[in-house]
């Protein structure tokens, strides 16, 4: 049975007979390699990525669309109110704020201002944003990784690329129905995943299947009945509005049985997950089950970004068809810098995680709601009775 790898392989060799392979060339750039200082406990800065001020008029415009329960907006007890507390932030380990970040964005853009201004296939593409692939290709236990503008981005250069292998590996470069990629998605995937997938079937290069949310037994039946060879399957690991976790244990046996291709989009585990921060992979102990695992560094790395961590013949596939990426700007070297800090960061102050999941077991046990993430989801009806209970929350 012709496997992944062996389709990888051969969309590669046609792209090599077409001289369309594409690589990245790291402009080498002088780093002075600021000392990353690590602390035992959160600090001043640390309120400083859940505490925010609004001016008079933005607050107040902000108010003015609010529901009120009597129809009509009072004000009194509000007026000249800007201190606010965000709970709807991704800034998981508030790392935002953290003293190595600044210090590394700091320097970095002393030193070479926004850096080369290009897509990383033309001149975007430096040493320092190879270092960072390198973190994260450890993080995440995978042979490399591609840094992408954003986490959306790294999803749709996934997408397209995986739909082109059905095309370069078709008879007549247009794929014929069975020659096409089947590709499994949850129903409460995020947006960028159904975005790349839509496309990959605009292209006429993928069929689609969406099974029920966390349905083992839908996707089971899905697979089953599917003709086609060449099968996908991909899921948020941990999904973004529910804060629930995708049964991993389930998928991997179910991989185990219909020799799927396993992607997980990791944005909201990264870090936040596993001993290390490995994310869902390394906290459910099934890394080497999970083909591609994609994510971000503007969650709980509190910087900007995607990546997806995979091994060298997919990143080599991913940078040669994968258009967002390909046509996109790289990101500003202060940014990667300072990415590369957090990372460091976080794998020194292990107490941050430990502080996040302390305080989801404190709202469970105050609550009683059976969440298990940081992710809540509470549910209070209509669009205008979550407007009102925001405004009062």
């Amino acid at each position: 049975m012709e496997s992944w790898d062996s389709w990888v392989a051969a969309a590669l060799s046609k792209l090599a007979g077409k001289r369309l392979l594409r690589s990245v060339r790291p402009i080498s750039l002088p780093s002075s390699d600021p000392k990353v200082e690590a602390f035992d406990g959160p600090r001043p800065w640390d309120r400083s990525s859940v505490e925010v001020e609004l001016d008079e008029q933005t607050f107040q415009e902000w108010l003015q669309e609010l529901p009120n329960p009597d129809g009509e907006l009072s004000c009194e007890n509000e007026k000249g109110r800007k201190k606010m507390i965000l709970f709807s932030g991704n800034d998981y380990l508030g790392l935002s704020a953290h003293p190595a970040l600044r210090i590394a964005a700091s320097e970095a853009a002393r030193m070479h201002g926004m850096g080369p201004r290009g897509s990383a296939l033309i001149c975007g593409y430096t040493n320092y944003h190879m270092q960072v692939e390198g973190s994260l290709a450890e993080l995440k236990s995978k042979e490399d990784c591609l840094l992408c503008p954003t986490g959306f981005s790294a999803n749709m250069a996934f997408m397209t690329a995986l739909g082109s292998i059905s095309s370069l590996l078709s008879v007549n470069g247009k794929p014929s129905k069975d020659e096409r990629i089947a590709i499994f998605s949850d129903a409460l995937n995020h947006a960028s995943i159904i975005d790349g997938i839509r496309l990959a079937e605009k292209q006429r290069e993928a069929e689609v299947y969406v099974y029920r949310h966390s349905d083992m037994d839908h996707l089971s039946s899905l697979l089953s009945s599917c003709p086609l060879k060449r099968k996908v399957v991909v899921t948020d690991s941990l999904f973004s509005m529910d804060g629930d976790f995708a049964l991993m244990s389930d998928l991997t046996k179910l991989r185990n049985k219909h020799h799927f291709l396993l992607v997980i989009d990791d944005a909201h585990a990264t870090l936040v997950c596993g001993r290390n921060g490995g994310g869902v992979p390394e906290s459910y102990e099934c890394e080497n089950d999970v083909d591609i695992c994609i994510g971000t560094l503007s969650k709980a790395a509190g910087c900007q970004g995607g990546f997806i961590a995979c091994s060298h013949k997919w990143k080599q596939l991913i940078q040669s068809r994968g258009r967002s990426f390909i046509f996109s700007t790289a990101l500003p070297v202060p940014i990667v810098a300072a990415s590369l800090a957090s990372l460091t960061v976080a794998r020194q102050e292990k107490w941050r995680r430990r502080e996040v999941w302390s305080r989801v077991d404190d709202f469970r046990s105050l609550t009683l709601l059976p969440i298990t993430s940081p992710i809540i989801s509470l549910i209070v009806g209509n669009e205008a009775a979550a407007l009102l209970a925001s405004r009062f929350s």
